[in-house]
């Protein structure tokens, strides 16, 4: 039961590494929920998914509301949707969600692909241009991972924003291990040292996989520079040049090299120690600062009363009483 990220700077190739990912634990026929919480929504597309298609799915930063009203169950802290920001962590009476796919929100908002249930945040519109900032798209996949309990042997992917951007909201604090997808250049290798000491202020498990790298001399340039923090790298091959131009991945065409570092991102990933409570301590770390930042003046509420002091995000809430049925809004 596992939640990995992938970042990096722009053109690092995280989205490739992201979907290689995906398709390696499909390919063993694991659960898998994967999010495109990118700016640039290209997930669906590396996954196999026709434009047109990938363009079609339904964005979950434009269903705050009903999300939000979903979630909130019968928890009597949170009086109404519109009391709710991106960080409202969970309480008794919160509705939980499960990775399996009969959760009705996979199911309407979810799209099967290549084996996994893909999930988008949605690009910028028009409207958006000089009046929103990205983190009101990304606030949905803060809100779902924060009622969000993966069971044993349960996989949540997250391609997320390029750049330091992907640090600056608490969804950062939101998965088991994120992996920094890292170019082997002196600039790439800048951003691991910036991003990793980030990471370190929250107890933020962090690994580097490298990416096209063309031979040696740029396999032996990473491990000098990263590391332990490194775990393998994946090349140029055909393979992936190929899908990058929209033909079809043959993933068994992938070389030994490739195949071995998604092997390696899997088992440092299964051997991450899962801490339900520094997870849900973190979820209300953040919304206390959010709250005091803006969300109390944006709710017309003291948003602190929204945190059930008792209440720890885990398998052992799910034994609490569910909420009642769907709300029409969320249906």
């Amino acid at each position: 039961m596992v939640k990995i990220a992938f970042v990096g700077k722009g053109g690092s190739g995280k989205t490739t590494l992201s979907s290689l990912f995906i398709r390696s634990l499909t390919a063993q026929r694991l659960p898998v929920l994967a999010f495109d919480a990118d700016i640039n929504q290209h997930l669906g597309a590396a996954l196999g998914l026709p434009d047109d298609v990938a363009a079609g799915l339904p964005p979950l930063g434009n269903n705050l509301a009903a999300l939000k009203d979903y979630l909130r169950g019968d928890n009597p802290l949170i009086t109404s949707a519109e009391a709710m920001i991106k960080t409202t962590p969970p309480g008794r009476g919160s509705r939980l969600l499960r990775v399996s796919d009969d959760e009705p929100l996979w199911e309407r908002y979810g799209y099967p692909v290549d084996g996994a249930r893909l999930l988008v945040t949605g690009p910028f519109t028009e409207d958006d241009l000089g009046v929103a900032c990205y983190h009101s798209k990304v606030g949905a996949v803060e809100l779902l991972l924060n009622h969000l309990v993966d069971g044993p042997g349960e996989y949540v992917v997250v391609d997320m924003t390029a750049g330091a951007d992907a640090f600056a909201s608490g969804l950062f604090t939101r998965f088991d291990r994120t992996v920094l997808v890292v170019e082997p250049t002196r600039k790439s290798v800048g951003v691991y040292h910036q991003y990793r000491s980030y990471a370190a202020e929250h107890q933020v498990a962090i690994s580097v996989v490298g990416n096209k790298v063309v031979d040696d001399s740029d396999a032996s340039f990473l491990r000098d520079q990263i590391g332990s923090d490194l775990l393998g790298h994946v090349g140029l091959s055909p393979a992936i040049r190929a899908a990058e131009r929209g033909q079809p991945l043959v993933f068994s065409a992938l070389p030994e090299t490739d195949h071995r570092a998604l092997a390696d991102i899997q088992a440092a990933l299964d051997a991450t120690p899962r801490d339900w409570q520094r997870y849900t301590r973190q979820a209300v770390e953040f919304h206390l600062r959010n709250a005091a930042a803006w969300g109390n003046e944006a709710a017309g509420l003291e948003l602190a009363a929204q945190v059930d002091p008792d209440f720890v995000l885990g398998p052992a809430a799910l034994n609490d009483p569910a909420p009642t049925a769907l709300s029409t809004a969320s249906r």
